[in-house]
């Protein structure tokens, strides 16, 4: 572990880098200020300052930190990158159309009421439960104290419902006072994204969004769809009702809706709303202001690109002339029948012509790392402020692309079945005459401005040994110009979080899932989560048998689940309990202690203390089982290898 006490600060920018800045200055469509007027347009009011803090006094938001992105962007960051930012910092709750109002600026996405007849439709919860509950103030306070009617998730992205709690109460939502809507399919890919591969994805969120990083130019100027991330409490509510076709419609508290169910688009489960008589089109986040990720650096399924673009297509098509505003899940709207069109279709054409290029240079025999140096965006496309990629880049989403159809192989047989890191990097370290002569190489290619090249050398230097300190130091000032250099936000945070923790070693372990999202997973869900965690080695000779009783909130209640666990060929699954023979262990538990179990938030001891849960017959297998469930701490190192 580094002692970061002699860790250096970031650099300045060096020459190459301000270079490539000066140029893309001269290459940029400065003159077209349309975005600075609309992101202004209707401002109601703001929460002053734009802090957000939880029940005990912790910041879950802040906006101040972002106060030094004004003036002509400095030589650390890319200039369009810097534009965007700029207009992130613009916040408060915006009258978008008759009716229909926006909150923004107070966590990654975007919170939309729409007034009913009696209270609030709202389109999208944020983040986190404490920044929803601050949003929902503000619309009280300055449009009315009317309660929440109806509540619309768009997709099963995080920040588009984790604080659905502080918007509605799940009891109502329950008991039908208050419809939850979304896409068919939403629950499960809400679950499935956040919490099985949960502390990989997290650990690989804190690269890609890079809330560990100072804010300032020479660390953390915002996300590029977003400022940043609220860190609040995250929850989970099971919709009532789920949207499956396009053209289905609703009313909700006196509002009609009209639905595009656009699957397999940005997220597996999303869908698009019209407000006919608003003459508003909500799009979700099918369109950006900024070239949208086909494969987010985070970790996530592979997009549709073909699918992504007819679904604009239609949306054009069906609402197109029946809307004279456009609002979405990131950003400011876009007012008037011409814009909104001309974003539609430029985006429309963007992932086109990123899947039909992809595809035709792969048909042609190029790799995904050839496509990626060939592929450039036809200026008409590229000029366009909306399609430039400050958030997703088309170098990557062209291999996601190819990965789509053709996988991760590249078809090159030398490629099929590769060394390791480690092993690779120790014999490429031999061979290059050891890893001072490594280090002599990578330093005059990043002097001279070839910090791709360096980047690369130093990676098998640290694979052959990670704890080389003058090795750490020159890649961490390697991975900072490049990440100065980057025009996408992601790709600008993996590059100085990879230079910071090679300076001042990883960070502490943090908590993925989140209990809102765990406790509402279904029995079936929470038993698949233990089975990722079952340590598949260690039960491989092992058969065990365990029968599981589920109540809703107390022992005492009826039964809400009744399966059976299965372990046999380092397999968890779960069956219906047969009828014989009977189990010799039972566990009966509530699902809120289920949950921890599963979660490993809990030990069985402390669930039997208070009278969550009790074992009937002998515990021996249960306790096996708990026993070999792997803990996840999300502390793995990413810039050098796990694996030795």
């Amino acid at each position: 572990m580094p002692d970061p006490t002699d860790a250096p600060q970031p650099r300045p920018a060096g020459p190459v880098t301000a270079a490539r800045h000066a140029a893309a200055v001269d290459a940029l469509p400065w003159d077209d200020r349309r975005a600075f007027e609309d992101v202004r347009r209707g401002r109601v009011a703001a929460i002053e300052p734009p802090v957000v803090r939880d029940a005990s006094g912790r910041t879950v938001w802040d906006l101040t930190a972002y106060a030094f992105i004004e003036g002509d962007a400095p030589t650390t960051v890319h200039p369009s990158l810097w534009r965007l930012s700029e207009l992130h910092r613009n916040h408060g709750l915006f009258e978008v159309a008759d009716g229909v109002y926006q909150v923004r600026g107070y966590d990654a996405a975007n919170m939309t009421v729409v007034l009913g007849e009696r209270g609030y439709v709202v389109i999208d919860t944020l983040t986190c439960v404490e920044t929803a509950e601050a949003a929902l103030d503000l619309v009280r306070r300055h449009l009315g104290d009317r309660p929440v009617t109806a509540v619309l998730h768009t997709h099963g992205h995080l920040d588009h419902f984790g604080g659905v709690a502080g918007v509605v109460d799940e009891k109502d939502v329950r008991s039908g006072r208050v419809p939850l809507v979304a896409p068919a399919g939403f629950y499960e890919h809400a679950v499935s994204e956040n919490v099985s591969a949960g502390p990989a994805m997290s650990r690989r969120s804190g690269f890609m969004f890079g809330p560990g990083l100072p804010k300032g130019a020479r660390g953390h100027v915002m996300n590029g769809s977003c400022a940043a991330v609220a860190t609040g409490r995250t929850s989970l509510i099971r919709p009532s009702h789920e949207i499956r076709r396009t053209g289905e419609e609703l009313v909700l508290d006196g509002v009609r809706l009209v639905f595009q169910y656009v699957a397999d688009t940005e997220a597996p489960a999303e869908l698009t709303v019209h407000l006919p008589e608003r003459r508003a089109l909500c799009m979700a986040e099918l369109i950006s202001h900024h070239m949208h990720n086909l494969y987010t650096l985070r970790g996530a399924p592979v997009r549709d690109a073909a699918a992504w673009s007819a679904a604009i297509d239609e949306a054009l098509n069906l609402f197109g002339d029946t809307a004279d505003v456009m609002f979405l899940g990131h950003g400011w709207p876009v007012r008037g029948q011409d814009a909104i069109a001309e974003l539609l279709g430029a985006h429309r054409d963007l992932y086109r012509y990123l899947h039909d290029e992809t595809l035709r240079l792969a048909n042609h025999g190029h790799t995904p790392d050839e496509i990626a140096e060939l592929i450039e965006l036809p200026e008409s496309l590229d000029a366009y402020w909306a399609n430039r990629g400050t958030y997703g880049a088309t170098r990557h989403n062209v291999k996601a692309v190819y990965q789509r159809y053709l996988g991760w192989f590249d078809g090159n047989p030398a490629h099929l079945d590769p060394l390791p890191p480690a092993q690779a990097g120790r014999r490429y370290v031999e061979l290059m005459g050891g890893i001072d002569a490594v280090l002599a190489h990578a330093r005059t290619a990043h002097d001279t401005g070839e910090d791709r090249w360096a980047a690369e050398l130093l990676a098998h230097a640290l694979a052959a040994d990670p704890g080389h300190r003058p090795a750490r130091l020159l890649q961490a000032d390697v991975l900072e110009q490049l990440g100065y250099r980057s025009e996408a936000a992601p790709w600008r945070n993996f590059y100085l979080v990879g230079a910071h923790e090679l300076r001042h070693g990883a960070p502490a372990a943090r908590p993925s899932g989140g209990p809102g999202l765990v406790s509402g997973m279904t029995t079936a869900m929470l038993l698949d989560y233990m089975a990722i965690r079952l340590n598949g080695p260690a039960a491989a000779g092992l058969r065990l048998r365990i029968g599981l009783d589920v109540t809703p909130e107390h022992l005492g209640g009826p039964t809400e689940d009744r399966l059976l666990i299965v372990v046999e060929n380092g397999v968890l699954r779960h069956t219906p309990p047969p009828s014989l023979p009977e189990p010799t262990t039972t566990l009966r538990a509530t699902r809120p202690a289920l949950a921890a179990l599963a979660h490993g938030t809990a030990h069985l001891d402390e669930l039997l203390t208070d009278n969550t849960a009790e074992v009937i017959g002998d515990r021996t297998a249960l306790d096996t089982l708990l026993g070999l469930l792997d803990t996840f701490t999300g502390t793995f190192e990413v810039v050098t290898p796990t694996g030795r």
